[in-house]
């Protein structure tokens, strides 16, 4: 049996997605720049799913940008904001438990000049807004938090947050990293105060390779690349059809029969966490229940390297993470775990499962009746 479990890596995609993608490559493979018939078959590819994208977060069609994902969208947004609004000041506010993508644009803007606040999180890896309200200055021009966390699940309270920026400094701009939360919940940019919001494809059963940036039609950032023209200016590059296109088709996938498909997630969650419940020396990290998003769990596994028990459950066909798919590249320990409080001997013993469309109960089960097989095996082991 085969148990895939690192959707918040990557997801395998929809068929809706893999058949536009197959026929915007063999088909309708024309330049959206091409004045002649086939160019026009694939601007039209590009405007259905801006449309789609658009139509869903109930902001106007102009406010998003196709970037090739969420790394793209999130440094466009970060570097694009701060050279835009150097003038106004040079201080930005973010958490301590970032993605990369966020956490390294900003030292690299620190590099520049920028000073950088990082708030701490509590137990539950959630930002103090009180505290944040604190961190905001006249100079403030940017706040970035993320909406789901990539390890442990926790779901940050963006609109409070964005109360507590605009009531301290109505000028200070909101960016979210939306990459875990886009299809796992409806998000309104405009009713939510946010400004800027990242998003990648390939999390919500798209292709890899796309995402885009929500950047409110008010808010002025630099472009990152130049070239063409391409996307009015802000993106240059030939458009990625069949990625956009797949983007859309996952899109509106997703997000029909959307409270359906999200208490089947929550279920396989709190499933999940109980019967990893039922081992000795496990220890949850992520919140029950609505409390957190409903597709990620950490645990962590007394007296067992999570690499070694990552690769024992991968001898047996079942797929999990050790953290974040772009942090296990960089080995070190995660700012996470230690940000949430997590014991020190726990902190290199921690599996992520993340879940998808494509999950059973089955699964789950499969997957905790091999963690009782190997987990004594393994301890043992390291023992002896």
């Amino acid at each position: 049996m085969e148990a895939y479990f690192d959707n918040a890596a990557t997801t395998k995609v929809f068929d809706s997605v893999k058949d536009i993608v197959i026929k915007t490559m063999t088909e309708d493979y024309g330049n959206t720049s091409a004045k002649h018939r086939k160019g026009m078959e694939a601007e039209n590819y590009i405007k259905e799913a801006r449309t789609a994208i658009a139509k869903n977060l109930k902001v106007q069609e102009k406010e998003i940008i196709f970037t090739s994902g969420g790394s793209e969208s999130n440094n466009m947004a970060l570097i694009g904001a701060a050279q835009a609004y150097r003038r106004s000041g040079k201080h930005i506010i973010s958490s301590s438990i970032e993605h990369a993508s966020v956490y390294n644009p900003l030292g690299y803007l620190q590099e520049q000049g920028f000073e950088i606040t990082y708030l701490p999180v509590d137990g539950k890896g959630h930002i103090n807004p009180k505290e944040l309200e604190q961190a905001i200055r006249p100079d403030t021009i940017l706040v970035s938090v993320m909406y789901v966390n990539n390890e442990i699940g926790a779901v940050e309270p963006v609109e409070e947050i964005s109360r507590m920026i605009k009531g301290k400094n109505p000028n200070t701009l909101f960016h979210v990293d939306a990459i875990q939360a886009y299809g796992k919940f409806q998000i309104r940019p405009k009713r939510q105060g946010i400004d800027l919001m990242s998003v990648s494809g390939h999390k919500i059963h798209g292709p890899k390779g796309v995402g885009f940036l929500y950047i409110n039609d008010k808010v002025k950032i630099k472009p990152l690349i130049y070239g063409g023209g391409q996307q009015k200016g802000m993106r240059a590059g030939t458009e990625n059809v069949p990625g956009v296109a797949g983007l859309g088709a996952a899109v509106k996938e997703i997000y029909a029969n959307h409270q359906e498909k999200m208490d089947k997630l929550y279920g396989l969650k709190d499933y999940m966490i109980g019967r990893l419940q039922e081992l000795e020396g496990v220890y949850i990290n992520s919140q029950p229940g609505r409390e957190s998003a409903p597709q990620i769990v950490s645990a962590s596994f007394e007296g067992v390297r999570s690499e070694v028990l990552l690769h024992s459950l991968e001898e047996r066909g079942i797929y999990v993470s050790s953290g974040s798919a772009c942090s296990s590249n960089h080995p070190g320990v995660s700012k996470t775990l230690r940000g949430i409080g997590v014991r020190q001997d726990l902190l290199d013993a921690t599996l992520r499962f993340s879940f998808g469309m494509f999950n059973t109960t089955q699964e789950v089960d499969y997957a905790v009746e091999v963690l009782k097989e190997v987990l004594p095996v393994l301890r043992r082991y390291k023992r002896g």
